[in-house]
């Protein structure tokens, strides 16, 4: 009896603990969530507060509280951007230099640190370093000398020196991105190829590249996002408007009297559009590139 008893209370006591730790885990969940959905409005928030502001005249944006909502949306706004403002003109510039640079920087990167992790040569780490010392050198610090030099090559006021820029500035970060991850890969497929008489330009198309595209993804991701939102280059080398960006074309509406800031915040609102989609659609690649790069094995 007194065992049946005993065995009850274990029971007992096996329950009630249970239940206190789901009730625990629960606890914890929900705390966790709303912490997390704090900051998730807290992120999200300085993009409502934008797109409410592009729907406000200059009066809304003076004479009421900056997170009033606008009265009357003024809708006109988008159109007075992208017609009056030539931001048709910007937004396909911005994306022509955007692809152009990216393309360019990914596959020059990609090439270089195949080079430096596969291939056997005396000065491999001497140019990794120098490629790093480039990731150290201020972008203020250059302008002079760029400016200079594209000068002798009439290369001002033509996209060619933005996307050479662009390019330059870009390619130490990917390649110090892209040599984590190529460290972390097996040899041993890529020897298997050589055996069966792959040659190197097969083996990088056709085996390496294709393993490397969660790096890829990351790497791109943020040469898009520097590329879309520079502004030095783009101001300092371009001069005639049918070149300049999205980034340059918000001053079209900052006059020497008036300033319309309706139509700046649609022209913002329009700039952050096509990062917000890139990322979307990259979201699950970056995760899988930054997990990946980060474990060697």
């Amino acid at each position: 009896m007194s065992k049946i008893v005993v065995e009850t209370k274990k029971t007992t006591l096996s329950a009630s603990y249970k239940t206190s730790k789901s009730l625990v885990n629960r606890i914890g969940y929900g705390l966790l969530y709303f912490v997390l959905g704090v900051i998730a409005i807290i992120q999200i928030y300085p993009l409502v507060w934008l797109f409410l502001f592009s729907l406000k005249t200059n009066q809304e944006v003076f004479g009421k509280s900056p997170f009033a909502l606008p009265e009357d949306p003024q809708w006109g706004n988008y159109v007075k951007a992208w017609t009056t403002g030539h931001i048709d003109i910007y937004f396909f510039n911005s994306v022509l230099y955007t692809v152009v640079a990216v393309v360019l920087t990914v596959i020059l990167a990609s090439f270089v640190t195949f080079a430096i992790t596969r291939m056997q040569w005396k000065l491999s780490g001497f140019v990794l370093g120098l490629f790093m010392a480039g990731y150290m050198i201020p972008l203020h610090s250059t302008l002079i000398p760029l400016f200079n030099f594209f000068k002798t090559a009439n290369l001002i006021d033509n996209p060619v020196s933005v996307i050479l820029s662009y390019v330059a500035f870009n390619l130490p970060i990917t390649i110090m991105i892209l040599t984590g991850f190529y460290k972390t890969l097996p040899r041993e497929i890529e020897e298997a190829a050589v055996m069966d008489g792959c040659s190197i330009h097969r083996i990088f198309f056709q085996i390496t590249l294709p393993m490397t595209v969660p790096v890829l993804s990351t790497t791109i991701i943020i040469n898009m996002i520097y590329n879309w939102n520079e502004f030095v280059f783009v101001n300092t080398f371009l001069s005639s408007d049918k070149w300049k960006t999205i980034t340059v074309g918000v001053n079209n509406f900052v006059g020497q009297y008036l300033t319309d800031w309706g139509a700046i915040g649609a022209t913002l609102m329009i700039s952050i559009i096509p990062v917000l989609i890139a990322y979307f659609l990259l979201s699950d690649r970056i995760v899988e590139g930054i997990a990946a790069g980060s474990v060697k094995g």
